[in-house]
């Protein structure tokens, strides 16, 4: 089998590049482009990625090309900056991922064995533990080296797997089940004692987090599982909105049992939609 990119893939990936050196010349460039850096790009990066994210969810292929288009010129943009500052260029973005990937997939690219996807996640948390190591980056803790800029859940996530390969973790489901409820009882307390909001803030951020932990056993992830429950929740508001503007309602003025009941039919037809 053939795994090199075919030849037209790399001219156009030539041209790609082409553009953004025109897109950045001094001289003839466009304006806007000549103005922005790595910290003004990088949150149209993350915004592309989470584009990315959301064509997947909607398994729309034609979008999902596009927005890996766009993904792939946030590396290029970022690549054409770090030449312009004699760093690095493409091609040497190109060749560290090459150098990684092999060097992380010892069981396809030499003689290592491993048994399952499991096992490879281990085996690849190890081989970055070691690549920081080599770098000089040398920590104490399970935890090192987790960005901070990570989404909040992204990063609850995996920081709770980090501690479950040191040992860390409950032995089943139960455990984490019984947890999440210390913490709703815990959140209840400090709102029934009316605690300060810092304390109840506090809770329900131990609550959010012992969620996401429960996620983890699921082997589900939580980020996508949040998408998922936002977009069913947008499904069913937008068809409350309808619902009551057929009987000429204004939301602000509805009771709370009418809501309720708006919601409610809004959850059958939905269910009847999808089961038709």
């Amino acid at each position: 089998m053939n795994h090199k990119p075919s030849a037209p893939a790399g001219a156009a990936l030539a041209e790609l590049l082409q553009i953004m050196a025109r897109l950045r010349d001094p001289e003839d460039g466009c304006p806007w482009d000549l103005e922005q850096d790595f910290a003004s790009i990088a949150p149209y990066t993350l915004e592309e990625a989470y584009e990315v994210a959301e064509a997947i969810q909607r398994n729309d292929a034609g979008d999902l090309r596009d927005e890996l288009g766009d993904l792939l010129f946030q590396v290029v943009f970022h690549a054409q900056m770090a030449h312009e500052q004699g760093w690095f260029d493409f091609d040497d973005v190109v060749d560290a991922i090459n150098r990684k990937l092999v060097r992380r997939h010892p069981h396809v690219f030499g003689n290592d064995k491993i048994s399952d996807a499991r096992a490879q996640t281990e085996a690849w948390e190890r081989h970055k533990a070691s690549e920081r190591a080599a770098k000089g980056i040398v920590g104490d803790s399970a935890v090192d080296g987790i960005p901070l800029a990570m989404p909040a859940l992204v990063r609850a996530q995996k920081i709770q797997r980090r501690a479950s390969r040191v040992g860390f973790d409950w032995d089943d489901i139960q455990g984490v089940v019984a947890k999440l409820e210390e913490e709703l009882a815990e959140l209840k307390q400090a709102l029934d004692s009316r605690e300060p909001v810092e304390r109840v803030q506090e809770e329900l951020g131990d609550l959010l987090f012992s969620g996401v932990n429960l996620a983890r056993f699921l082997e589900a992830d939580a980020e996508s599982l949040l998408r998922h429950a936002s977009h069913k929740f947008e499904d069913r508001f937008r068809l409350v909105e309808q619902l009551a503007q057929e009987q000429r309602r204004a939301l602000q003025d509805c009771t709370l049992e009418e809501l309720e009941a708006y919601w409610q039919a809004a959850k059958r037809k939905l269910a009847e939609k999808r089961q038709g």
